[in-house]
């Protein structure tokens, strides 16, 4: 059983494009973190594990059919499991394969039974285009948050990603955090007075009275933002970008939305040397912010970038289509992804097209979603290019710029 993302990838590449045995159950469902609410999921969960049943009795003996469904039925009843559900849940077996995975964002209610594992909302769900990262930063230490427009999560570090000033610097760390304030050509050391985790590089706005940030170091006669800031601080932003970079950002190539306070977004960006970080930031640390509002606050950064690239993307499908070198036409993409020629696919998220693909000879077959061994005709075109190495690029219905709910630009 697993819910990470690694493990999701893993598996997408590993073993789900590539099931063991047919047929293939996937059942999707929004799933529920509270009470009262998780109260309906299991009940959810066993109506889909009945349709799948009444599916499979099409076609297969009683026997065979409470083999394929005993999983599920075991995991009916795990009291556990239902009491530490997240936003959705997937679940895919055939013979020889069975696993959950536990989402931190919604999916649509599906169950489906194919010679294949019904793919696309975890493609949606681990494609690059509407993911991001959110590297939240104050004087002494960060925290690192990956999301899309739906949901978001603290990662883990890395036990070689310094988490804090100290882990950073450590016997390099200057003594009491001091700061220079020079009067009149008269330095003198002032030690900050502020304990660690209050005021504003907790993340609030900061108030007058108890809780008061230290004035900030002076140097007159170089003015600017960034003589304000220390010594140590600028080390330990370097540290935490070079960090950032080498375990997440180069690795994932996703986009980097820096969450602090407004004094250090100038600074961050100045010693940065991470290509992926977006010039629209976050005023706030993350700790002032619950979940959704981060999510919502990162997802107004992201948006542009988001927003270009889709138009960056329906621009060049035009001017393909144009040339003959893309289509919408579901029997054309079929033709072109057998053949190895779609370099992009854009897949409508939202829209079933009941039917069979035959990635052998390309052909499509259009059926009814009910009987046994049919999937969503999308799904399976989406399958057959990510396995050619096309790049998949699933898209909320009223962002898609077709109406056939598929597109394509081709290598060649």
């Amino acid at each position: 059983m697993g819910n990470s993302m690694d493990l999701l990838e893993r598996d997408v590449k590993e073993k789900i494009l590539s099931p063991a045995a047919k047929p293939c159950l996937s059942l999707y469902q929004p799933t529920h973190r509270k009470h009262p609410e998780n109260e309906q999921d299991p009940i959810r969960f066993k109506n889909l594990v009945r349709e799948l049943g009444d599916s499979l009795s099409k076609s297969l003996e009683d026997e065979e059919v409470d083999t394929l469904l005993k999983p599920f039925r075991e995991l009916e009843g795990d009291n556990d499991f239902w009491q530490h559900v997240l936003d959705g849940l997937v679940v895919l077996s055939c013979n020889g394969f069975f696993r959950t995975y536990r989402l931190q964002r919604p999916v649509p209610e599906i169950a489906v039974i194919a010679d294949s594992f019904h793919i696309k909302p975890l493609m949606r769900i681990i494609q690059s285009s509407d993911r991001f990262q959110v590297l939240g930063l104050d004087r002494k230490k960060m925290r690192l948050f990956e999301g899309n427009r739906d949901a978001i999560a603290e990662v883990d570090l890395a036990d070689s990603v310094p988490a804090t000033l100290e882990e950073a610097l450590g016997s390099d760390l200057t003594e009491q955090h001091s700061t220079v304030a020079a009067y009149g050509g008269t330095s003198a050391r002032v030690p900050n007075p502020k304990p660690a985790g209050s005021g504003r590089d907790a993340g609030g706005a900061g108030t007058p009275g108890a809780g008061t940030q230290a004035p900030a170091a002076m140097h007159h006669g170089h003015g600017g933002r960034s003589d304000e800031i220390d010594k140590d601080t600028r080390r330990f932003f370097q540290a935490v970008d070079r960090a950032v970079w080498d375990h997440y950002s180069a690795p994932s190539g996703l986009p980097l939305i820096l969450a602090s306070l407004p004094e250090y977004h100038g600074e961050f960006a100045k010693i940065s040397n991470n290509k992926h970080l977006l010039e629209r930031k976050i005023g706030k640390h993350p700790d002032s912010l619950d979940p959704d509002a981060l999510r919502e606050l990162a997802w107004e950064a992201f948006k542009p970038e988001y927003s270009s690239r889709l138009e960056k993307l329906t621009e060049e499908l035009g001017t393909a289509k144009a040339h003959g070198n893309g289509s919408a036409e579901p029997a054309e993409i079929g033709r072109a992804i057998a053949e190895g020629r779609v370099r992009t696919l854009l897949v409508d998220a939202d829209r079933q097209v009941p039917g069979k693909y035959d990635p052998e000879f390309g052909t499509i077959q259009e059926d009814d979603l009910a009987e046994p061994g049919t999937d969503d005709l999308l799904d399976d075109l989406a399958e057959a290019a990510f396995r050619k190495g096309a790049d998949l690029v699933v898209v909320p219905s009223g962002d898609m710029p077709v109406d056939s709910g598929i597109a394509a630009i081709y290598r060649f």
